[in-house]
C-alpha cells in the first residue's frame, strides 16, 4: 500500500472484501519476500523458496519465527533480522525485556513510515482531528511505547505535548492548562491517574480529555479495567495493540469490546500448539490460539511468521463497518506467562480482571512459589482485609483454586508508566 494520505484511505480499507484483503496480502507478501531473501538470515531459513508464492496457503510451509530466533548471541546487539549496513537505519528502540535481555530493534525511514501507516488506523477509530491536544503520558525512553503514536498523530495534525521526565501530578496539572482532549498511555498508568486526581480533588470528568488511546499491556478491551477509566475520565478508550518486533498491528473496535488486526499490514494466523501440533494447527472460529502475524511493511527487519506469545480469541466480520478480523476481548493472555497451578492454567491477564472486579484502581502482586513439586500463587493486594476476604472468594469461585491474598499498605506497591511487572517468580530456575 502507498503512504497513507487520508481517513478516507483508512475507511475504504476497512470495507475491503475478505477476497481483496487476500488478494492485496498475497502481492505484499511476495513483494516482502523477495527482498527477505537478500537477508542472509532468512536466506538461510527458507532455502530454495520459489518465488512468488501462488497462494498464501503456501505461507504455513514457511517455519516460524520465535523470540529466540531473533536474538542476537551478544546483549546489546540488534536482533538478527536487522541486518543492513547500520547507516540504513534512523531509529533506534528495544524491546521492554519482559521475557530476557533487551534486544535493539532498528527501523529504516521507510519503515518508521510504515509504522505510522499503522497508527493511522489506531487514531481513525479514536476519531483524532487536527483540532486535538494530545498528552504523551509515559517516559521517552528506549522502549518504542508510544514514541510511534507521538510521531503518528504529529502527522495527523493533532498538538503533541510531551509527558516524559515529569510527575504525575504535573502530568495532571498540564492535561488541565492545556485542554487536552486525547490523552495516550498505558490501562495500569490511566487508572493511577484517576487515583492521583482524586487525592488532589480533581474531577477529571470535568476536564477536556475526551479519549484515551491505551496500550502496552492487556486491560483496554477488559470490561472491568475499560469501565472504571471510562468512569473515572468520563472519556472512551481506545485499545491498541503492537510489538517492537511485529510493529503496530492492532485497534480497537468500535464497541470496545476487542480489537482488529490491521489486515491491510499484517497476516494473521491463529495457531493451537500442542504435543499432536508441534507446528500449529489453525484454530477454529472463536477457538482460543497464539496469534502469529507476518508484517507487510517492514523491509529493514522483516518479521515473518512471528509467534506473538499473545492468546486471543478471533472471528471474521461479517455485514460489520470494519471487515479485519475482530479479536474478541482484545489479547487475553502470554502463553510465556501462563503458570500451571495445581493443574489450572493461570494467565496473569486472568487475576487482574478479578482484582479489577473488587477495586479497579487497587494496585497488587502476584507472587508464585514452589511448595514441593507443586507450584503454589500468592497475591498481595492494596485492600482492606474485607476486600482481601472477597478477592480470595473471587479466585476460588472463578478458577477453581485457593489463593491466598494478603493486604498490604496503600501505596507499598511499585507503580508503572510502561508495562506492569506484576508476577514475581520465586520458583527456582
Amino acid at each position: 500500500m502507498t503512504q497513507i494520505e487520508n481517513e478516507n484511505d483508512i475507511a475504504a480499507q476497512w470495507r475491503l472484501s475478505r477476497a481483496q484483503l487476500e488478494s492485496l496480502q498475497l502481492s505484499r507478501l511476495n513483494a516482502l519476500l523477495a527482498v527477505a531473501m537478500e537477508h542472509p538470515f532468512y536466506r538461510e531459513r527458507f532455502g530454495s523458496l520459489e518465488l512468488p508464492l501462488r497462494s498464501l496457503d503456501q505461507l504455513s510451509e514457511l517455519p516460524l519465527l520465535n523470540k529466540s530466533d531473533l536474538v542476537a548471541p551478544s546483549p546489546g546487539d540488534p536482533g538478527r533480522v536487522f541486518c543492513l549496513p547500520r547507516e540504513s537505519y534512523s531509529r533506534f528502540h528495544q524491546t521492554s525485556g519482559t521475557s530476557g535481555h533487551p534486544m535493539p530493534v532498528l527501523d529504516t525511514q521507510q519503515d518508521w513510515q510504515w509504522w505510522l501507516d499503522c497508527w493511522q488506523h489506531v487514531l481513525h477509530a479514536a476519531d483524532i482531528r487536527d483540532s486535538d491536544v494530545a498528552m504523551m503520558a509515559f517516559s521517552f525512553g528506549p522502549f518504542i511505547g508510544f514514541w510511534t503514536a507521538s510521531d503518528a498523530l504529529v502527522r495527523a495534525g493533532a498538538l503533541v505535548i510531551p509527558g516524559g521526565g515529569m510527575s504525575s501530578e504535573t502530568r495532571l496539572q498540564m492535561i488541565l492548562e492545556q485542554r487536552c482532549t486525547v490523552v495516550c498511555c498505558t490501562p495500569t498508568y490511566a487508572l493511577h491517574l484517576i487515583a492521583v486526581a482524586e487525592k488532589l480533588s480533581i474531577d477529571l470528568t470535568q476536564s477536556s480529555v475526551s479519549r484515551l488511546i491505551v496500550a502496552g499491556e492487556p486491560g483496554g478491551s477488559a470490561p472491568a479495567i475499560r469501565s472504571r477509566i471510562q468512569a473515572g475520565w468520563d472519556a472512551t478508550v481506545i485499545d491498541h495493540s503492537g510489538a517492537s518486533e511485529i510493529g503496530a498491528w492492532g485497534f480497537g473496535s468500535h464497541d470496545g469490546t476487542g480489537l482488529h488486526v490491521i489486515e491491510t499490514e499484517f497476516i494473521a494466523q491463529r495457531l493451537c500448539f500442542d504435543d499432536a501440533h508441534p507446528n500449529g494447527r489453525t484454530a477454529g472460529e472463536g477457538e482460543e490460539a497464539e496469534l502469529v502475524l507476518t508484517g507487510l511493511g517492514r523491509y529493514g527487519g522483516p518479521a515473518i511468521r512471528y509467534r506473538t506469545g499473545d492468546i486471543v480469541r478471533g472471528y471474521q466480520q461479517h455485514d460489520h463497518p470494519c471487515q479485519f478480523l475482530s479479536l474478541d476481548g482484545g489479547v487475553l493472555g502470554r502463553s510465556d506467562d501462563m503458570m500451571v497451578i495445581r493443574g489450572v492454567n493461570v494467565f496473569p491477564s486472568s487475576i487482574e480482571s478479578i482484582v479489577r472486579q473488587v477495586d479497579p484502581t487497587a494496585e497488587f502482586r502476584m507472587i508464585v512459589t514452589k511448595q514441593g513439586e507443586m507450584d503454589t500463587l500468592a497475591v498481595e493486594a492494596e485492600l482492606s482485609e474485607a476486600g482481601c476476604r472477597q478477592l480470595a472468594e473471587r479466585f476460588q469461585k472463578r478458577l477453581a483454586m485457593r489463593v491466598a491474598v494478603t493486604p498490604v499498605a496503600a501505596g507499598s506497591l511499585p507503580r508503572f508508566e510502561a508495562k506492569a511487572k506484576r508476577l514475581v517468580d520465586h520458583r527456582p530456575k
